[in-house]
């Protein structure tokens, strides 16, 4: 399993437009396959930092969900808006697999 880290740096005057993207790949992102943590908008601090995050099986399962993530009529919709809004500034994608598993207590 890999997790999908998403920075956004973001125009700090349209944190609103940034958290309508972020509704709507709410149900977007699990309808095409990938399991979805969250979508992260500013609030205390930075005013222009901003994550997605989400869960997929392998870098072969990404790019199919990719491929129906463009597909899909929301997807499309939500590209299209953040290109006219302009809203994201910059996006940087980060793969990372959970190194600290299993949880729970520690032997002694």
């Amino acid at each position: 399993m890999l997790t999908c880290f998403i920075r956004y740096e973001i125009d700090p005057y349209k944190v609103d437009s940034f958290e309508h993207y972020a509704r709507n790949w709410g149900q977007a992102i699990p309808r095409c396959g990938a399991e979805l943590i969250g979508y992260y908008a500013p609030k205390e601090g930075s005013s222009t930092i901003a994550y997605g995050v989400y869960n997929i099986e392998n870098l072969a399962a990404y790019e199919a969900y990719r491929a129906r993530l463009a597909a899909d009529p929301l997807g499309r919709d939500n590209y299209e808006f953040a290109r006219r809004e302009q809203f994201i500034r910059r996006e940087d994608r980060l793969f990372l697999q959970l190194a600290s598993a299993p949880h729970g207590e520690s032997e002694r």
